[in-house]
């Protein structure tokens, strides 16, 4: 228990000197460059202005996508290795991807009007 308090504090410390050494060292902004974005132009909208509910599920079908890549680039090493099993396994998520789309795409969500 005391080794574990003893490295949290350690740690705590090391936090705590990070913040520190970026305080001393920071250089002064101006007032344009504390603006977010848009070049010192004052904004258009709220920074945590609401999103309409159609690019949350937009966004789910494009980490659908972006997850079927990740997964098929290991795939592709070992396929040949593991044999018949590895490639059913692909179809069936793949499959399961397919189902995502088809329901996104019943729900309207890849319609731009």
């Amino acid at each position: 228990m005391g080794g574990v308090l003893v490295l949290g504090g350690i740690a705590a410390g090391g936090i705590l000197a990070v913040y520190g050494i970026g305080r001393l060292v920071q250089v002064a902004a101006t007032g344009a460059d504390r603006r977010p974005y848009l070049s010192g132009n004052p904004p258009a909208e709220h920074a945590v202005s609401r999103y309409h509910v159609r690019w949350y599920t937009l966004t789910m079908l494009f980490l659908a996508f972006d997850m079927e890549m990740v997964f098929m680039y290991p795939w592709t090493l070992v396929v040949a290795r593991v044999g018949t099993g590895a490639v059913v396994e692909m179809f069936v998520f793949l499959a399961m991807l397919f189902a995502g789309v088809l329901y996104a795409w019943r729900e309207g969500v890849l319609r731009w009007t």
